[in-house]
């Protein structure tokens, strides 16, 4: 399989966010917030890997559209869990820049799909 900076970073991302969900539950017995996390800090990995077999450029742009949502969101979640104390400010610098990197490549991703779509379109026209 081709690699992919994107689904492997979001892959490398999710493996943090299952660590970091593990260490919140035994050490601080929080389960909402970090069970929050856990599903947007997975679902960017498993989304890119979807979109890779999309079945049309749309439905690429639709996956790739959700995941970064999602990476967005697991920042979210990355601040408020820092913000209460439940992970310590360099952790969550750490993990927060990796999900700020996710969330550029993957919004690159969506605008390179939209603009080749548009450009498809216009071709067909002429």
């Amino acid at each position: 399989m081709k690699s992919s900076v994107t689904r492997d970073k979001s892959y490398a991302f999710a493996l943090k966010i299952i660590r970091l969900y593990k260490q919140i539950v035994s050490e601080h017995k929080e389960y909402v917030m970090s069970r929050q996390l856990l599903k947007a800090g997975t679902a960017p990995g498993a989304l890119t890997r979807e979109a890779q077999f999309a079945q049309s450029t749309p439905d690429f742009i639709s996956k790739m559209s959700i995941a970064l949502k999602e990476a967005n969101e697991a920042e979210y979640w990355l601040c408020l869990l820092e913000d209460t104390d439940f992970i310590n400010r360099d952790d969550a610098e750490e993990i927060k820049r990796d999900a700020r990197e996710i969330v550029f490549l993957i919004a690159s991703s969506v605008k390179t799909a939209k603009n080749n779509l548009e450009k498809q379109k216009e071709k067909e026209k002429s």
